[in-house]
């Protein structure tokens, strides 16, 4: 696994990001549709909001095991609330020039997001829509569960092994590591810092890629 410094000059054959928190800001947005959600079943709303993030809907809301709660219908209309609200859903800074940096084939989005809000929140935030994206729909266990990153390596054809994953929280950093990927954490919506071995970055300013023959990729920071 990869030590603090360790990724950058590293060849990689794939680069791999979630969503929320590491390519766009989406917070207020989900926290208002959550927020909205959680009020009208009784929960406290400031001790479960810091508690949904990263992670899909529907998980979330089977372990709440609440009382007659459909989590499926439950996490379908968490859904439609969010596709309705991308106000505020913003690209991290840096993000959208660096990805348009990537070779095309060479990258994708692994988010525990349903595709149509994946979709969405990548318009809202003037990203460029990778062809391929692994969303909740794609997996039977979210993240920490490693199936995401596989299948995220698998749609580029490369080995996990050889991919280096852009996350922001820890169920994220945990299914990399799983997986057999390095890891880079993103800070730049973290109001405390993510305890982490991986080296870390506050967006995408400030750095590069550098491309072989082969059209792999090598992280580094601009001089």
């Amino acid at each position: 696994m990869s030590s603090k410094t360790s990724v950058f000059g590293r060849s990689h054959a794939g680069f791999l990001f979630d969503m929320d928190g590491t390519l766009l800001n989406s917070i207020a947005a989900a926290e208002r549709v959550w927020g909205r959600w959680a009020e009208g079943h009784g929960l406290d709303v400031a001790a479960f909001l810091p508690t949904m993030h990263g992670k899909r809907g529907i998980d979330t809301i089977r372990g709440l095991n609440l009382p007659g709660v459909d989590p499926e219908a439950e996490a379908l209309v968490i859904e439609r609330g969010e596709i309705e609200d991308v106000e505020g859903v913003v690209a991290l800074p840096g993000a959208v020039d660096f990805l348009n940096t990537l070779p095309k084939d060479r990258w994708s989005i692994v988010t525990s997001a349903p595709t149509a809000l994946a979709r969405a929140r990548i318009e809202a935030a003037g990203l460029p829509q990778p062809p391929k994206i692994v969303t909740a729909e794609d997996v039977m266990i979210g993240k920490p569960d490693p199936a995401g990153y596989r299948l995220g390596a698998r749609h580029l054809g490369v080995d996990p092994a050889r991919c280096l994953v852009f996350e922001d929280v820890m169920a994220g950093v945990l299914a990399a590591e799983a997986a057999g990927a390095d890891v880079m954490v993103v800070t730049a919506t973290h109001a405390h810092p993510l305890d982490t071995r991986h080296p870390t970055i506050a967006g995408y300013e400030g750095l590069d890629v550098r491309l072989d023959a082969s059209g792999d990729m090598t992280l580094v920071r601009r001089a």
